[in-house]
């Protein structure tokens, strides 16, 4: 009646179709779980340089230097579903070109298994702080904000902002030492 080939695919079909259901199951497990937590920050050392872009035009930006402190404990984040976890730090402000800037400054992977208890202290930003203009001397509402993206086994890839958030301000004059 059927072959081989055609009892095979059936199998197959059928096996899959549970895996794919016990999959989605297991994501609807972890669906609702709260990923956020505390998170504190503070910048110990701010300045802000007047520095030649190196685009065709050759004019002036302003380039943000700073150190900071973090501490959270993100072990909580963890369950069977979590590989993962992408964290970065962004600086947010505004000028008057831009009403929302976004900068990463830090970024950083921790995998299932590794400490997830971060306790930093005067750390210097990964990326520079670049603005486009002239937007980063005197700004005095500038902040740092702490995020991550979860990585699951199986399901949605969750953006999460930590509970808390440092505000800062830049100095109203340029920095000319090296840093």
């Amino acid at each position: 009646m059927h072959s081989i080939l055609t009892r095979g695919n059936a199998i197959l079909a059928y096996t899959l179709s549970v895996l794919a259901a016990l999959t989605f199951f297991c994501f609807l497990s972890t669906l609702f779980v709260d990923y956020r937590t505390e998170a504190s920050m503070n910048t110990v050392k701010v300045m802000v340089k007047n520095v030649p872009d190196y685009s065709a035009s050759r004019e002036k930006n302003d380039l943000g230097f700073l150190t900071f402190d973090l501490h959270t404990d993100l072990t909580p984040l963890f369950n069977w579903n979590v590989k993962q976890l992408f964290l970065y730090l962004t600086a947010e402000y505004a000028t008057p070109n831009n009403k929302l800037n976004q900068v990463v400054l830090w970024d950083k992977i921790i995998q299932r298994g590794e400490n997830a208890v971060l306790d930093f202290k005067n750390v210097n930003t990964k990326y520079y702080f670049w603005d486009d203009g002239n937007g980063l001397r005197g700004n005095d509402n500038v902040t740092l904000v702490l995020s991550w993206n979860v990585i699951p086994n199986a399901g949605l890839l969750p953006n999460v902002l930590a509970y808390g958030e440092h505000k800062f301000k830049f100095p109203a004059a340029y920095t000319t030492s090296r840093v």
